[in-house]
């Protein structure tokens, strides 16, 4: 099933990235008309509004990161910590003191 928005059609099972981002953060499970459920590996599902996305083109969804919230940052980030650490790190932490 694929639903059409603004930027094009969003089908479940598109790869979702954020920025113009080369690692995948994860996969679309569910389209609805004003939102998409995003699986993000080692975190689970989390609705993104339509409004959070910036573009969709060749089977990828890619996010508008000023649009998700803090939840949603925190689990991208954390996304591939299961095989490299530095690869999942899109939203620095400061570092500790």
């Amino acid at each position: 099933m694929s639903k059409t928005n603004e930027i094009g059609p969003i089908e479940v099972g598109y790869d979702v990235f954020v920025h113009d981002g080369d690692v995948k953060v994860g996969a679309v499970r569910v389209v609805h008309d004003h939102s998409i459920i995003v699986y993000v590996e080692n975190a689970g599902d989390f609705s993104v509004a339509r409004q959070a996305v910036a573009e969709v083109v060749e089977g990828k969804v890619v996010l508008r990161c000023d649009k998700l919230d803090a939840a949603l940052k925190r689990a991208i980030n954390h996304a591939h910590d299961s095989e490299d650490a530095a690869a999942g790190v899109l939203y620095p932490e400061p570092p500790a003191d």
